[in-house]
Parts: structure tokens; C-alpha cells; sequence
């Protein structure tokens, strides 16, 4: 990002490439919707582009592109605000071959994961997308939000907790404490 901030704009080829499906998996995740998604990832590379001058290069890349990421997520809420919801697993590839009935479990927790993950305030959600799917450490969602990695470490697991107790109130179970 260095070289393209500083004027070698071909380089931004190579962050798209290597970068584009992380981001992808974090909009479908947070929209349920594939074409959204990818116009929101060509947006987040055009703003690189054009807001480029604004890396400092004294923080991480990901945390720079993740806040660009959600501001044009945000912007893109406002505009359409009530088609959002949460997309399945797209990244989820079996290694080995389970059990007709086992698969068929799998797929209903995953659809169970799916709804329970709709019904989280998008704060939540994003915060479980960001450090369970896309793998950001919690002092790099700390710059991100504008706090501390504890107030994110304490968030996360407050969301995990409303999560599993969504899940477990759509599935018909009771959660065990």
C-alpha cells in the first residue's frame, strides 16, 4: 500500500488479489447478498485509490482497508437499509464425507447459525464476523472501532453469549450454562 499511496498505482492490483474474497466473505456475511457484495468490494478498492494519501503506513493494512470496508458498508445500510441480512458459510468446504443424517444436522446448525446470526444487532454481528470470520486480531478490531482490545475481547464475548443463546432459542433447546 506504501507504493500505491505513494504514486504506483499498478500495485493496487496485488491487494486486490490478494485481498478481494477476505473482504467478499465480510460483506456476504453481514448482507446476505452476492451482487452487493461485490460492488461494495469494487468500492472499497476505489477508495483506496482515491483516499490512498490517508495511509500512514504506521498501522496495519487490514485494519486500514477493514475502515474503509465499513464505511462504505455503512454507507451502502443507509442507502438500503432493509435488505441486510446474514449469508450462510460460503467458505465452508467438507474434507471428508460425513453421514447422510450428519449432513443433514450440519446443514440445519449451519442454517440455525445463519438466523441466529439475522437476529444479532449489526454491532455484534460485525464484531463475530471480523474476529471469528475474517480472523482480525482484537487490537486490530480495537483501532478499528476506536477502543481498547479488552473492551473488543469483552464485547466479543458478550455477543457469543447472545449468539448461542439465538441459537439455542431457535433451535428449541435449552442452552446449557
Amino acid at each position: 500500500m506504501d507504493q500505491v499511496r505513494d504514486g504506483d498505482t499498478r500495485q493496487l492490483a496485488h491487494l486486490f488479489n490478494r485481498h478481494h474474497l477476505k473482504l467478499f466473505n465480510y460483506y456476504v456475511r453481514l448482507t446476505n447478498d452476492r451482487h452487493e457484495s461485490e460492488d461494495m468490494v469494487q468500492e472499497v478498492f476505489f477508495r483506496m485509490l482515491k483516499y490512498r494519501h490517508t495511509f500512514r503506513g504506521d498501522g496495519e493494512f487490514l485494519t486500514w482497508m477493514y475502515h474503509l470496508a465499513r464505511n462504505v458498508h455503512m454507507d451502502h445500510h443507509k442507502k438500503w437499509r432493509n435488505r441486510h441480512a446474514v449469508a450462510g458459510d460460503p467458505e465452508e468446504h467438507a474434507t471428508d464425507e460425513p453421514h447422510a443424517g450428519e449432513q443433514l444436522e450440519q446443514k440445519q446448525d449451519r442454517e440455525l447459525l445463519r438466523q441466529a446470526m439475522a437476529k444479532l444487532p449489526i454491532e455484534k454481528r460485525e464484531l463475530l464476523i471480523l474476529s471469528r470470520y475474517q480472523e482480525l486480531r482484537y487490537d486490530a478490531i480495537a483501532e478499528l472501532l476506536g477502543c481498547s482490545a479488552e473492551a473488543v475481547k469483552v464485547r466479543v464475548h458478550r455477543a457469543m453469549i447472545e449468539l448461542r443463546r439465538i441459537f439455542f432459542q431457535l433451535s428449541g433447546e435449552k442452552a446449557h450454562e
